[in-house]
């Protein structure tokens, strides 16, 4: 929808929101009830006291029952606080429900999405969706909506108590109302104006300060924290300033209530005043319905500040739920359309006429045929870019081909179902991601079905038993964020084992010894021989010293596949491989 054709608040978004209220109607009803009662009750109170000075007060009659009533009044407020503290409870109730369900539905859709989403789009960014986007919805229930019912309902029964005791009187006390609505309506194209402009600056410190958190080494490192000091109050002083547009809003429509508020009490007197010195009385109570009238006068633009105070709410949860359903909509998921829910992996997996583009038509592989035999160790190389992280990106379905089929025997891959694929795929990554948790479930993943006793054999297995137990608590020892307590080579170590634990039949390995230091990368070689035996293992290296002993070595240049053989083949070609190994070798002489 363009810009000029959006209204000042979006019911569309506020209908896709109640669908998500429909599991928790109780609390909604619930709410509503004790609302109503309370609605009801607040401008009850005016018309007794103004009956109580009328009949007890200006005539000083039956004292007793003057006494009766202020006990009645003063039980009328008791109830009025019991129905709002159960007005407040099941409408918070009925928020957190709703936005504990729509947290669940964002952060699994977003699990589903393709690895090109997360290239685009800031972590900040998606930090923001699921946390502070959706605690601004959950106020459009907890704050906003249940209490605009009820300031509606309160104003609807003043105006009509009012037109009951006088109707002349109300229509001279009601003459600023249009002038409010008009102010009323300003405000709320300014707030909304100001709120997605603030949203926008949240989103952007959000992903700025989590950048900066994550390459906080690389900043110190070059000396850039004066600069990114800067930047940061920067971005920091554009949030501010967008949050004082809405507060500068607010500064404005709120004095104007109260002016038009005073303006509604002074048309009140001047009219009673003129009416008691013509002796054209207002009623035969004029004293009653003059304290009737201040009270209710009072109580009418209260809701209306409230009102005005709940549609800021309203209006900022509406701009907030309107960037969360975007994201809900975004079709970026990875299609899952597969049935093949067995596969015997003892079969070629093939590349044929494989064509490849991370952006339009950008090919980053181009016609890639290839024939990976069942148990064969294949390993990839080519200088930075020619694609073979690509390759692998695509056999996981990361990432979409757009021309050719990759099959596994006469199955294709994207006919196998995507959970089973991926169970039977291992990657141990050159940059290894450890979560903030104990050694043993960075390997389990959480995997129940995967014991310690399974874990503590891989480690073995692998040659880092003895490190691990070299720790306080041995596998229940917190790394840290990222692992951070963690040198690069161990790290690796525990990828290396979260791979064998799992058992899977590909095994993939990209540039897995590319940083790590001699005694670590001898470590690993052993890993490597004992993980690849009985599977089909691909391996990405630079290092060409660590493939020599690969059955198959594919060259890749630009995207294309330029030689495939073994080392010996390889070398005795005289092309792409041997120029690549020599400038290695000389360069490692040197």
């Amino acid at each position: 929808m363009s810009e000029s054709k959006k209204t000042i608040f979006d019911f569309y978004i506020l209908k896709r929101l109640f669908e998500y209220v429909r599991p928790y109607r109780k609390y909604l009803i619930l709410a509503f009830i004790f609302t109503i009662g309370l609605a009801i009750l607040s401008p009850l109170r005016p018309s007794i006291i103004g009956n109580m000075v009328d009949e007890y007060i200006e005539k000083d009659q039956n004292p007793d029952a003057l006494w009766l009533w202020t006990m009645v009044i003063i039980g009328m407020l008791v109830l009025e606080a019991v129905f709002q503290f159960f007005t407040t409870f099941f409408a918070n109730l009925l928020a957190q429900s709703l936005i504990k369900d729509i947290r669940i539905k964002l952060y699994r859709h977003m699990m589903s999405f393709k690895m090109k989403y997360f290239d685009q789009t800031p972590i900040g960014s998606v930090v923001t969706r699921v946390i502070s986007d959706l605690e601004a919805i959950s106020e459009i229930f907890s704050q906003g909506l249940i209490n605009m019912f009820k300031d509606v309902i309160i104003l609807v029964t003043i105006i009509v108590w009012m037109f009951v005791t006088d109707s002349l009187l109300t229509l001279y006390v009601l003459l600023p109302i249009p002038l409010l609505l008009i102010a009323t309506r300003i405000f709320a194209k300014a707030m909304k104006k100001a709120y997605q402009k603030e949203s926008v600056e949240v989103n952007r410190l959000n992903t700025f300060v989590q950048e900066r958190l994550t390459g906080m080494s690389i900043l110190q490192l070059f000396n850039r924290e004066k600069v990114e000091k800067e930047r940061f109050s920067a971005i920091n002083e554009r949030h501010k300033q967008a949050h004082i547009d809405t507060i500068w809003a607010n500064s404005i429509f709120f004095p104007v209530v109260e002016f038009l508020s005073s303006l509604s009490i002074a048309f009140l007197i001047v009219f009673s005043a003129w009416s008691l010195s013509n002796e054209v009385s207002i009623t035969e109570e004029a004293t009653g319905v003059i304290v009737k009238f201040t009270l209710w006068v009072n109580m009418l633009y209260r809701p209306i500040r409230q009102l005005a105070d709940k549609f800021n709410v309203l209006q900022r949860g509406v701009v907030r739920a309107e960037r969360v359903f975007k994201t809900l909509d975004t079709d970026e998921v990875i299609q899952d359309e597969g049935d093949v829910k067995e596969v015997d992996f003892q079969q070629n997996i093939q590349f044929k006429n494989v064509w490849f583009a991370y952006q339009d038509e950008d090919w980053v592989l181009k016609d890639i045929n290839l024939d990976i035999k069942p148990n064969q160790t294949v390993a990839f190389v080519g200088a930075t870019g020619a694609g073979k992280s690509s390759i692998v990106n695509l056999l996981s379905r990361f990432y979409e081909y757009q021309k050719g089929t990759i099959q596994i025997g006469e199955s294709d891959i994207r006919s196998v179902d995507l959970n089973y694929l991926r169970q039977n795929i291992s990657i141990v990554l050159q940059d290894v991601f450890l979560f903030s948790n104990t050694i043993l479930n960075n390997i389990t993943l959480g995997d129940e079905n995967i014991t310690k006793e399974q874990v503590v054999e891989a480690a073995k297995a692998v040659g880092a038993h003895d490190f691990i137990m070299k720790l306080p608590n041995n596998y229940d020892y917190e790394i840290g964020e990222r692992g951070g307590v963690l040198s690069t080579g161990q790290q690796q170590l525990l990828a290396f084992i979260r791979a064998y634990v799992f058992n899977p039949h590909i095994l993939i390995l990209d540039e897995a010894t590319s940083s790590v230091d001699n005694e670590s990368e001898e470590m690993i070689q052993k890993a490597t021989e004992k993980l690849t035996v009985g599977r089909t293992s691909i391996v990405i290296a630079h290092r060409l010293s660590t493939i020599q002993s690969a059955d198959k070595i594919v060259v890749l240049d630009q995207g294309r596949v330029m030689e495939a053989g073994n080392h010996q083949e390889l070398l005795s070609k005289d092309g792409f491989y041997k120029n690549l190994y020599e400038k290695q070798f000389l360069g490692d002489e040197e």
